[in-house]
């Protein structure tokens, strides 16, 4: 609506359009402006010069495949950011009657061609790709109104509530089923080095007790031969079978003497202890036979 006023005082980034008895004379720039209203001068309208945002909200469909998140509908929030040219402000006020309409219909038309070749998921890594196929086409078409396309950014794709449902679903299933790989190869190297460990610990125990065994041989033949140095008529024998009964009272008194020892029931007879003489004389035989076949025949 035209308005006659003497003066024109557009405020800063924003000018006023004159007109001259209904045609277009010029534009008044910020600050105070000189109007001839006796010759039918009036202010026309403003346009503001600063950037300006719109928010458009456009619902369309993804790609149609056989995949359980394609070929559904998504509400995706598209935001341009424009500006009135300052060498086109005679286009941008007489050539649009709605500026917003006219962006918010190519950005409709655009998204809509876009997106339907896309599943969701190329949807989501693809923001940048259709904001610049967007931009493309707004300054193309935006350009011969006088208005200039600063930005265009895809700020939300929001699919239906259960496609989200189902979004997060999978992911969650995914995540498990790597989650139990991992734990399982957790498991396997667990068991794995339990088996090699205890490998190692029988192998080492096997040395130890062979040692202990050569040990206990070595000791009784130092001992039989230093008694038979002291008592000459003894036959190796009969020390040997005095030296393994002597050991074997020792260990029953250790196994009396210690507090946590268990019930031990043995033949305590004399014959019983002469059977268990010559039981432990033959086991340390065949322990000293099969040392000496380890070792090999000596040079």
């Amino acid at each position: 609506m035209s308005t006659c006023v003497c003066f024109a005082c557009p405020e800063q980034e924003t000018v006023s359009v004159i007109e001259t008895c209904g045609k277009f004379s010029h534009v008044a720039q910020p600050g105070c402006n000189f109007i001839c209203c006796c010759c039918g001068s009036v202010v026309s309208g403003t346009l503001s010069l600063r950037v300006q945002q719109l928010d458009v909200r456009c619902e369309t469909k993804t790609k149609v495949c056989g995949l359980i998140m394609d070929n559904v509908f998504v509400t995706m929030v598209i935001s341009v950011q424009y500006q009135v040219r300052r060498d086109a402000v005679f286009d941008a006020y007489y050539k649009l009657t709605n500026s917003t309409t006219q962006i918010s219909s190519y950005v409709f038309d655009e998204v809509r061609a876009a997106v339907p070749k896309l599943n969701l998921d190329d949807a989501y890594e693809m923001k940048d790709d259709i904001a610049k196929s967007i931009k493309d086409a707004l300054a193309k078409s935006m350009e011969g109104y006088g208005y200039m396309i600063i930005h265009v950014l895809v700020n939300d794709i929001e699919p239906a509530h259960k496609v989200k449902e189902a979004m997060n679903e999978i992911n969650a299933a995914r995540r498990l089923r790597v989650a139990a790989a991992e734990k399982a190869e957790a498991e396997k190297l667990s068991v794995v080095k339990a088996a090699e460990a205890e490998a190692e610990a029988k192998y080492l125990q096997g040395q130890g007790i062979a040692r202990q065994r050569q040990a206990i041989i070595g000791g009784l033949r130092d001992s039989v031969a230093d008694f038979q140095n002291g008592i000459t008529d003894i036959s190796s024998k009969e020390v040997l079978q005095l030296m393994l009964v002597t050991q074997y009272f020792d260990t029953l008194r250790d196994v009396g003497a210690n507090k946590h020892a268990s019930t031990v029931f043995l033949n305590h007879a004399p014959g019983g202890v002469s059977d268990i003489a010559a039981q432990i004389r033959n086991s340390f035989l065949e322990a000293q036979a099969g040392a000496v076949g380890r070792a090999g025949p000596s040079k």
